[in-house]
Protein backbone atom coordinates (compact mmCIF):
# COMPACT_ATOMS: atom_id res chain seq x y z
CA UNK A 1 0.00 0.00 0.00
CA UNK A 2 1.49 3.60 -0.83
CA UNK A 3 -0.67 6.32 1.23
CA UNK A 4 -0.46 9.93 0.33
CA UNK A 5 2.80 12.03 0.81
CA UNK A 6 3.43 14.85 2.90
CA UNK A 7 5.67 16.52 5.26
CA UNK A 8 7.88 14.85 7.89
CA UNK A 9 10.20 11.64 8.15
CA UNK A 10 9.16 9.51 5.61
CA UNK A 11 8.99 5.70 6.96
CA UNK A 12 8.30 2.92 4.85
CA UNK A 13 7.02 -0.66 7.39
CA UNK A 14 7.56 -4.04 6.01
CA UNK A 15 6.32 -6.72 8.55
CA UNK A 16 5.01 -10.38 7.61
CA UNK A 17 1.65 -9.68 9.70
CA UNK A 18 -0.95 -7.20 8.32
CA UNK A 19 -2.26 -7.15 11.92
CA UNK A 20 1.39 -5.85 12.84
CA UNK A 21 1.84 -3.12 9.79
CA UNK A 22 -2.09 -1.97 10.95
CA UNK A 23 -1.01 -0.82 14.22
CA UNK A 24 2.35 0.48 13.33
CA UNK A 25 0.67 2.77 10.80
CA UNK A 26 -1.36 3.96 13.40
CA UNK A 27 1.53 4.96 15.43
CA UNK A 28 3.63 6.42 12.82
CA UNK A 29 0.34 8.25 11.72
CA UNK A 30 -0.53 9.73 15.58
CA UNK A 31 3.44 11.34 15.27
CA UNK A 32 2.09 13.65 12.04
CA UNK A 33 2.85 15.99 10.46
CA UNK A 34 6.47 15.34 11.72
CA UNK A 35 6.20 11.51 10.79
CA UNK A 36 4.23 9.94 7.26
CA UNK A 37 3.84 6.66 6.17
CA UNK A 38 5.04 6.33 2.51
CA UNK A 39 4.56 2.76 1.85
CA UNK A 40 4.16 -0.83 3.63
CA UNK A 41 4.74 -4.30 2.66
CA UNK A 42 4.22 -7.75 3.78
CA UNK A 43 7.26 -9.45 2.41
CA UNK A 44 10.55 -9.14 0.54
CA UNK A 45 8.75 -9.48 -3.13
CA UNK A 46 6.79 -6.09 -2.34
CA UNK A 47 9.57 -4.53 -0.99
CA UNK A 48 11.47 -4.50 -4.01
CA UNK A 49 9.12 -3.40 -5.93
CA UNK A 50 8.20 -0.46 -3.54
CA UNK A 51 11.51 0.40 -2.71
CA UNK A 52 11.89 1.87 -6.15
CA UNK A 53 8.69 3.49 -6.71
CA UNK A 54 9.11 5.78 -3.29
CA UNK A 55 11.47 7.48 -1.35
CA UNK A 56 11.37 6.45 2.45
CA UNK A 57 13.77 8.26 4.77
CA UNK A 58 13.74 5.44 7.39
CA UNK A 59 12.74 1.25 6.77
CA UNK A 60 11.07 -0.31 9.44
CA UNK A 61 12.43 -3.88 8.69
CA UNK A 62 10.62 -7.13 10.05
CA UNK A 63 13.83 -9.30 11.22
CA UNK A 64 12.30 -12.47 9.70
CA UNK A 65 12.32 -11.38 6.29
CA UNK A 66 15.93 -11.55 6.32
CA UNK A 67 18.24 -14.48 5.61
CA UNK A 68 21.72 -14.52 8.05
CA UNK A 69 23.30 -16.14 4.82
CA UNK A 70 22.19 -13.59 2.13
CA UNK A 71 21.32 -10.37 4.19
CA UNK A 72 22.85 -8.46 1.49
CA UNK A 73 19.74 -9.47 -0.94
CA UNK A 74 17.45 -7.25 0.70
CA UNK A 75 19.27 -4.82 1.94
CA UNK A 76 21.59 -4.30 -0.75
CA UNK A 77 18.10 -2.86 -2.22
CA UNK A 78 17.49 0.20 0.22
CA UNK A 79 21.37 0.57 -0.13
CA UNK A 80 21.43 1.51 -3.82
CA UNK A 81 19.00 4.59 -2.57
CA UNK A 82 21.27 6.70 -0.61
CA UNK A 83 19.90 8.54 2.38
CA UNK A 84 17.52 5.45 3.00
CA UNK A 85 18.04 4.18 6.57
CA UNK A 86 16.91 0.66 7.59
CA UNK A 87 15.98 -0.40 10.78
CA UNK A 88 15.54 -3.51 12.27
CA UNK A 89 12.13 -4.63 13.47
CA UNK A 90 13.58 -7.49 15.62
CA UNK A 91 10.70 -10.15 17.75
CA UNK A 92 13.94 -13.03 17.20
CA UNK A 93 16.59 -13.45 20.06
CA UNK A 94 19.13 -14.60 17.37
CA UNK A 95 21.93 -11.64 17.68
CA UNK A 96 23.94 -13.43 15.00
CA UNK A 97 21.06 -12.04 12.86
CA UNK A 98 21.12 -8.39 14.02
CA UNK A 99 25.37 -8.61 13.96
CA UNK A 100 24.75 -9.60 10.28
CA UNK A 101 22.24 -6.99 9.40
CA UNK A 102 24.50 -4.45 11.00
CA UNK A 103 27.44 -5.39 8.86
CA UNK A 104 25.30 -5.21 6.13
CA UNK A 105 24.25 -1.73 6.26
CA UNK A 106 21.27 -1.89 8.93
CA UNK A 107 21.14 1.31 11.33
CA UNK A 108 19.62 -0.21 14.33
CA UNK A 109 17.69 -2.81 16.32
CA UNK A 110 14.39 -2.10 18.03
CA UNK A 111 13.17 -5.60 19.67
CA UNK A 112 9.47 -5.95 19.25
CA UNK A 113 9.05 -5.88 22.93
CA UNK A 114 10.14 -2.34 23.91
CA UNK A 115 6.92 0.62 24.31
CA UNK A 116 6.13 1.80 21.06
CA UNK A 117 7.79 5.57 21.85
CA UNK A 118 11.21 3.46 21.81
CA UNK A 119 10.43 2.82 18.35
CA UNK A 120 9.63 6.18 17.35
CA UNK A 121 12.73 7.25 19.25
CA UNK A 122 14.69 5.20 17.06
CA UNK A 123 13.52 6.33 14.03
CA UNK A 124 14.32 9.46 14.57
CA UNK A 125 17.76 8.96 15.86
CA UNK A 126 18.39 6.89 13.02
CA UNK A 127 17.17 9.09 10.32
CA UNK A 128 19.67 12.15 12.14
CA UNK A 129 22.25 9.72 11.53
CA UNK A 130 22.82 8.25 14.38
CA UNK A 131 23.08 4.07 15.28
CA UNK A 132 20.47 2.74 17.31
CA UNK A 133 22.36 -0.25 19.24
CA UNK A 134 22.44 -1.32 22.70
CA UNK A 135 26.46 -1.60 24.21
CA UNK A 136 26.38 -5.59 23.74
CA UNK A 137 25.42 -5.11 20.01
CA UNK A 138 28.40 -2.02 19.62
CA UNK A 139 31.25 -4.41 20.93
CA UNK A 140 30.48 -7.38 19.25
CA UNK A 141 30.18 -5.34 15.61
CA UNK A 142 33.40 -3.59 16.77
CA UNK A 143 35.45 -6.50 17.43
CA UNK A 144 33.78 -8.26 14.03
CA UNK A 145 34.89 -5.03 12.09
CA UNK A 146 38.61 -4.84 14.01
CA UNK A 147 38.69 -8.66 13.12
CA UNK A 148 38.17 -7.99 9.26
CA UNK A 149 40.37 -4.67 9.51
CA UNK A 150 43.46 -6.72 10.58
CA UNK A 151 43.11 -9.63 7.87
CA UNK A 152 45.61 -9.07 4.81
CA UNK A 153 43.30 -9.29 1.55
CA UNK A 154 42.59 -12.14 -0.26
CA UNK A 155 44.21 -12.61 -3.27
CA UNK A 156 41.81 -13.72 -5.74
CA UNK A 157 43.92 -16.01 -8.27
CA UNK A 158 45.46 -17.68 -4.89
CA UNK A 159 41.65 -18.41 -3.83
CA UNK A 160 41.16 -19.90 -7.20
CA UNK A 161 44.42 -22.19 -6.48
CA UNK A 162 42.99 -23.18 -3.05
CA UNK A 163 39.74 -24.39 -4.57
CA UNK A 164 41.96 -27.33 -6.45
CA UNK A 165 41.51 -30.89 -5.03
CA UNK A 166 44.30 -32.59 -4.31
CA UNK A 167 43.78 -34.54 -6.99
CA UNK A 168 43.59 -31.82 -9.02
CA UNK A 169 47.09 -30.00 -7.52
CA UNK A 170 48.92 -32.85 -8.06
CA UNK A 171 47.75 -32.80 -11.84
CA UNK A 172 49.00 -29.17 -11.96
CA UNK A 173 52.24 -29.87 -10.59
CA UNK A 174 52.84 -32.42 -12.85
CA UNK A 175 52.00 -30.22 -15.41
CA UNK A 176 54.58 -27.46 -13.75
CA UNK A 177 57.44 -29.96 -13.90
CA UNK A 178 57.14 -31.24 -17.12
CA UNK A 179 56.21 -28.37 -19.33
CA UNK A 180 56.90 -30.48 -22.65
CA UNK A 181 55.05 -33.39 -22.08
CA UNK A 182 51.84 -34.58 -23.63
CA UNK A 183 48.84 -35.63 -22.70
CA UNK A 184 49.30 -39.37 -22.78
CA UNK A 185 53.32 -38.92 -20.54
CA UNK A 186 51.41 -36.86 -18.19
CA UNK A 187 48.64 -39.22 -17.53
CA UNK A 188 51.26 -42.35 -17.29
CA UNK A 189 52.92 -40.05 -14.54
CA UNK A 190 50.08 -39.66 -12.89
CA UNK A 191 48.84 -43.37 -13.38
CA UNK A 192 45.63 -42.49 -15.30
CA UNK A 193 44.19 -42.47 -18.60
CA UNK A 194 44.24 -39.80 -21.00
CA UNK A 195 40.41 -39.12 -20.81
CA UNK A 196 40.66 -39.36 -17.01
CA UNK A 197 43.36 -36.66 -17.48
CA UNK A 198 41.54 -34.42 -19.79
CA UNK A 199 38.41 -34.41 -17.39
CA UNK A 200 40.81 -33.06 -14.92
CA UNK A 201 42.05 -30.41 -16.95
CA UNK A 202 38.51 -29.42 -18.10
CA UNK A 203 37.70 -28.71 -14.41
CA UNK A 204 40.53 -27.12 -13.40
CA UNK A 205 40.78 -24.95 -16.76
CA UNK A 206 36.55 -24.42 -15.16
CA UNK A 207 38.43 -23.69 -11.36
CA UNK A 208 40.95 -21.54 -12.64
CA UNK A 209 39.51 -19.46 -15.57
CA UNK A 210 42.22 -20.05 -18.07
CA UNK A 211 41.71 -21.60 -21.94
CA UNK A 212 44.77 -23.93 -21.99
CA UNK A 213 47.62 -25.55 -20.74
CA UNK A 214 50.35 -22.92 -21.58
CA UNK A 215 48.20 -20.42 -19.53
CA UNK A 216 47.59 -23.35 -16.79
CA UNK A 217 51.39 -23.25 -16.79
CA UNK A 218 52.41 -19.67 -16.87
CA UNK A 219 49.44 -19.01 -14.03
CA UNK A 220 50.77 -22.14 -11.61
CA UNK A 221 54.30 -21.58 -11.98
CA UNK A 222 54.18 -17.37 -11.17
CA UNK A 223 52.00 -18.55 -7.64
CA UNK A 224 54.33 -21.24 -7.07
CA UNK A 225 52.01 -24.29 -7.24
CA UNK A 226 54.94 -26.86 -7.29
CA UNK A 227 55.32 -28.18 -3.60
CA UNK A 228 52.80 -30.19 -1.33
CA UNK A 229 49.21 -29.42 -1.37
CA UNK A 230 47.49 -28.18 1.45
CA UNK A 231 43.92 -29.09 0.74
CA UNK A 232 41.93 -32.57 0.84
CA UNK A 233 39.95 -33.87 -2.07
Amino acid sequence: MIPQRGGGIRVMLVDRYPIVLWGLENLIRMEGPTMQMVATATNCAGFAELVSKCVADVVVLDSSLLSKDRPDEILGLVNHHGNTKVLIWSGSQDNDLHDVAILHGACGVVRKEEPPETLLKAIRKVHEGQLWLDRCTTGRVFVELSRRKAQPPVDPVRRKLDSLTVREQEVVRTLVTKPGADNRKLADSLHIGEHTLRNHLSRIYDKLGVPNRLELYVLAHAHGLNGESRKSA
